[in-house]
C-alpha cells in the first residue's frame, strides 16, 4: 500500500508540474480494455481525434472516462514522437509502421524492343533447302514478336488485346562508335563497318576468316541497330521509363570479343548496354549482375568484364570438358575473374548435354541466387540465349518455358526489380516463341507455370557442387567452405595447384588413399603373410609403395588368384560449413579383405592390385580441380604389363 500511495503521489505531481505522467503497463491494459471500440492500427490512432475514440454510447464514470483519455492521449503522443524523432531503420527495428507510400514500380509497365530492321541482317546466299538454314535465321525474333502479339501482350492492330496494360514500345537506334569503344576496340569496329561497302564476292570471302560469321552489305548497320536496342532497353529501365524490359534483337552478342566477331556475334550487345548505363547513370547503376542462361558460353562477356569488380557475370552452360563451342577451358569453373575482378566470374560448366530444369533450378537455388543476394546489383541483364529449350537441337538440353519464366521471377527479386531480358541465341523457332513469351508474362507480373521435374541430375549437382566449393573462397554466402578458403587464387590452374601444395605441404599433410593403403598391407601381412611385390619404375609413385600385395606362394604351381580393384570406400558426412570430415563419424568400407581371407583359406594364391584413383608425385594436387586424368590410365597399365611379364607370366 504504500509503495501503490507513493507511486500514484510521484504520478500526480509529474501531471501537475505539466509533464507527461508515466503510463504503466497493467494501466495501459485496464484503460485499453475499457474502451468498446479498440483501434488495431497506428494510422488510426493519429488520424482519428482523442475526443471521437471514445464512442458516445459508452456510459462509463467520468473518472473511467478521463483515465482513458489519458491514456490514449498518451499513446498518440508517443506514436508522435515515434515517427517525428526515429529514421524509418528504426521504426522497422523497433516493429512501428513506416509511413504509407505508394506502388511506383508495379505501375509501371514492361518494355519491349523489337524492330524489323534487324532482319536485314541474313546470309548472302540461303539454301534453298528449309531443313538446310542457317540457325541463326532472321525468323528468330520475327517469330518470337508473333509469339508476343498473339499471347495478346502487344498492341498490334492484327491481333487483340488482352492485357490492361500492354508491352510499351522501345524505340531501337544505331549505337554510336563510342558506345561501341567501350568494349571492342577501334579496330574491330572499323573492320565490321568495312563491310558496308563490300561486294557480295568480297563479303564471302571476307567472312571466311572468321569464326561462324556471315555478312551481307546490311550487316554492320544491324549490329549498331541491334547494340542500340539493348542500350534503349536498359536505358529505360533504370531511368524508370518502365518497370522492366525484353529486348527481342539480333544479330546477338555475347560470344563476339573486343576484338573479333565470332559465334554469330558482331558486337557485344549486353557488355555495351552495361557499360553505357554505369557511364550515363552512374550512381543509380553502379553494379551491375549478368546472368547469361545461353547453352553457350558466354566468352566475350566474360573477357569484357573479367577485371571488373562492380560487374558479376555468372554463365550456365554446356561446357563438355571445353569441347563444346565456343570450346578451350575459359568457360571451366576455375575462371573466376583476374586482379580486382577476382571472385565476380562464376562459371557453371554442365559435363553433358541433356540438362534440364531441376539442374538449372538448382544451380540458381545454391549458387546464382545467394551470390546476387550478396552481390546486391542495381540493375540485372539476362543474357537470355533459348537454346537450352527443349527441341533445340545445337544445344541438347530440355529446359522447358515454365522453368525460363521460374528464373526470371527469381531474378526480378533483385535490384528493385530493374531487370532487362536481351535476346542471344536460340535456333529452334517454336521452342525460343514459347520460351520467350512465359518470360515476357513473368516480366509483366503473372506468376510462373509450375514445374513438374524438381530432381536434378547426378551429374548437375556434381556440377554444382564442384562450383560452390570453388566459389565459396569469394563468397560469404556459399557453403561448405573451401579447405584453402584463405589463400589468394588467381587465374592459372598451374598457380592454383601451386598455392595448395604449397599449404598442404606445409601441414605434412598425406593423401588418405596412401595412407588406407599403407593400412591395408600392414593389415593383409598380419592376417595372410602377404608381402609387397617390388615394382621398378623410373619415376615411382608413392602410391605404388603399397600397390601391389602378393601371398608368400604366390610362384609356387596353385591356382592363382590376382585382384585388380578400387581402393575402398570412406564414408563419412562433412561439416556443412567447414567440409572438414571428423574422423570419429568416418568408416572405411573395405570388403575385399573378405574375397582374400576365402581365397587364403581355400589355399589359393593371391596376388591383390590396388588402382589408386590418382598417382601422388605424378598427379600432383592436381585431382583436387579436375576429374579427367588420362596420365593415371597409362601408369596403370605399364604397371599391369610390368606384373604379368616379372612376376605373372
Amino acid at each position: 500500500m504504500v509503495d501503490e500511495d507513493m507511486e500514484m503521489e510521484n504520478e500526480t505531481n509529474v501531471a501537475g508540474s505539466g509533464t507527461r505522467p508515466r503510463i504503466h503497463q497493467q494501466d495501459l491494459v485496464n484503460g485499453v480494455n475499457g474502451v468498446n471500440d479498440t483501434y488495431h492500427t497506428l494510422d488510426d490512432r493519429l488520424q482519428r481525434p482523442v475526443t471521437q475514440q471514445i464512442p458516445p454510447s459508452r456510459q462509463a464514470s467520468k473518472e473511467t472516462n478521463e483515465f482513458t483519455s489519458n491514456i490514449i492521449g498518451q499513446l498518440t503522443l508517443n506514436a508522435f514522437d515515434d515517427f517525428t524523432d526515429q529514421s524509418s531503420d528504426d521504426e522497422l527495428a523497433s516493429g512501428s509502421l513506416p509511413k504509407p507510400h505508394g506502388t511506383p514500380i508495379s505501375t509501371l509497365r514492361t518494355g519491349l524492343c523489337y524492330d524489323t530492321r534487324m532482319r536485314f541482317h541474313c546470309e548472302l546466299s540461303p539454301s534453298r533447302n528449309q531443313s538446310d538454314y542457317h540457325p541463326e535465321d532472321p525468323r528468330r525474333i520475327y517469330h518470337i514478336f508473333r509469339g508476343l502479339c498473339d499471347a495478346g501482350l502487344v498492341e498490334d492492330p492484327t491481333t487483340k488485346q488482352i492485357v490492361p496494360k500492354p508491352l510499351y514500345r522501345i524505340s531501337a537506334r544505331y549505337a554510336t562508335k563510342s558506345e561501341i569503344c567501350l568494349v571492342h576496340d577501334r579496330a574491330h569496329f572499323d573492320n565490321i563497318a568495312t563491310t558496308r561497302d563490300m561486294e557480295d564476292e568480297e563479303l564471302e570471302e571476307y567472312q571466311v576468316d572468321f569464326d561462324s560469321i556471315y555478312f551481307n552489305r546490311l550487316s554492320y548497320t544491324t549490329a549498331l541497330l541491334s547494340a542500340g536496342g539493348a542500350i534503349e532497353t536498359c536505358r529505360a529501365v533504370v531511368g524508370k521509363k518502365v518497370k522492366n524490359g525484353i529486348a527481342v534483337i539480333r544479330p546477338p552478342g555475347h560470344h563476339a570479343e573486343c576484338n573479333k566477331p565470332m559465334g554469330f556475334c558482331l558486337f557485344d550487345n549486353v557488355s555495351i548496354a552495361a557499360r553505357v548505363c554505369q557511364q550515363d547513370y552512374p550512381e543509380r547503376c553502379r553494379k551491375v549482375l549478368i546472368v547469361d542462361w545461353d547453352v553457350h558460353h558466354g566468352n566475350g562477356i566474360q573477357q569484357a568484364f573479367e577485371s571488373d569488380p562492380n560487374v558479376l557475370y555468372i554463365s550456365i552452360h554446356v561446357h563438355e570438358n571445353g569441347s563444346f563451342y565456343p570450346g578451350g577451358p575459359n568457360g571451366d569453373h576455375l575462371h573466376c575473374g583476374i586482379g580486382t575482378g577476382i571472385g565476380k566470374n562464376i562459371n557453371i560448366p554442365w559435363p553433358t548435354k541433356g540438362m534440364g530444369d531441376a539442374d538449372y533450378l538448382f544451380a540458381f537455388q545454391n549458387i546464382i541466387m545467394p551470390v546476387a543476394y550478396d552481390f546486391d546489383p542495381d540493375m540485372v541483364i539476362i543474357a537470355a540465349g533459348f537454346d537450352a529449350a527443349a527441341g533445340d537441337q545445337l544445344g541438347g538440353c530440355f529446359v522447358t518455358p515454365a522453368c525460363y519464366a521460374h528464373m526470371t521471377h527469381m531474378l526480378m527479386s533483385l535490384a528493385d526489380g530493374k531487370l532487362v531480358v536481351v535476346l542471344e541465341g536460340g535456333y529452334n523457332l517454336q521452342s525460343i516463341s514459347k520460351s520467350a513469351v512465359a518470360v515476357t508474362r513473368t516480366l509483366m507480373g503473372e506468376p510462373p507455370d509450375r514445374i513438374s521435374e524438381t530432381a536434378p541430375t547426378s551429374s548437375g549437382v556434381a556440377t554444382v557442387k564442384q562450383v560452390v566449393m570453388h566459389q565459396s573462397r569469394f563468397w560469404r554466402c556459399l557453403f561448405p567452405k573451401d579447405m584453402n578458403r584463405g589463400q589468394q587464387y588467381y587465374l592459372t590452374r598451374d598457380i592454383v595447384t601451386q598455392v595448395i601444395l604449397d599449404t598442404i605441404v606445409a601441414a605434412g599433410a598425406e593423401r588418405m588413399h596412401d595412407v588406407v593403403r599403407a593400412y591395408q598391407s600392414k593389415q593383409l601381412y598380419d592376417n595372410h603373410k602377404m608381402i609387397n611385390l617390388f615394382v621398378y619404375r623410373e619415376k615411382l609413385s608413392k602410391s605404388f609403395e603399397n600397390q601391389v600385395v602378393a601371398t608368400t606362394n604366390y610362384h609356387t604351381s596353385i591356382p592363382l588368384l590376382i585382384i585388380f580393384h578400387d581402393p575402398p570406400d570412406v564414408l563419412g558426412t562433412p561439416d556443412p560449413v567447414t567440409n572438414k570430415l571428423d574422423l570419429h563419424n568416418t568408416w572405411l568400407a573395405d570388403i575385399l579383405k573378405q574375397y582374400i581371407a576365402w581365397a587364403v583359406d581355400s589355399g589359393f594364391a593371391v596376388i591383390d592390385v590396388n588402382i589408386p584413383k590418382f598417382l601422388t608425385g605424378i598427379d600432383g594436387l592436381e585431382p583436387l580441380l579436375d576429374d579427367e586424368k588420362p596420365r593415371h590410365i597409362v601408369a596403370t597399365e605399364e604397371l599391369a604389363i610390368y606384373l604379368w611379364e616379372n612376376y605373372i607370366e
